[in-house]
């Protein structure tokens, strides 16, 4: 997203666009990398409350919130650009709130990585999550990447 300091990211939030709702896709590679026809669409605000449930010391991915959603959903998987988008939503409006605040800095994308596109970037998600007990890793050399040491032993199930 650009230009965030200019958007009302909690008007996003609330706007729905019709969902929850179920897409049946017939591409067949679409099919067949997701695991079946049945896409599911969880709105915005559904992010945001799931994320709202991760406690401090604990995190969860964006893939996890995807498997929540379809499975809730009844659904085969969740659109991965619709919920990336979403939980980036639910992060800036939380950012531009002064209270009922979302820790959205506990939302990790695949493999524990740290997502720069949240307000103040990696140094504002890692220290935050420093501060809850995480341990924050550097990978790569030519485009460093950053990740949350050992994260599947702090995982959260919104089960």
């Amino acid at each position: 997203m650009a230009k965030e300091d200019q958007k009302d990211f909690n008007a996003m939030l609330q706007k729905s666009n019709g969902m929850p709702k179920i897409q049946i896709v017939t591409d067949p590679k679409t099919i067949e990398k997701y695991g079946g026809s049945r896409m599911y669409f969880a709105p915005p605000l559904a992010y945001d409350r799931a994320m709202k449930q991760v406690p401090p010391g604990k995190v969860i991915t964006v893939g996890e919130l995807r498997r929540h959603f379809a499975a809730l959903g009844g659904a085969d998987f969740t659109d991965p650009i619709t919920a990336g988008i979403f939980v980036s939503i639910a992060a800036w409006a939380s950012h531009q709130r002064t209270q009922d605040k979302t820790p959205y800095w506990r939302t990790l994308k695949a493999g524990g990585e740290l997502n720069p596109k949240y307000p103040g970037g990696i140094e504002a998600q890692r220290a935050k999550l420093e501060a809850e007990g995480h341990t924050i890793v550097q990978k790569g050399r030519k485009t460093l990447k950053y990740f949350v040491k050992d994260y599947e032993q702090a995982l959260f199930s919104l089960a």
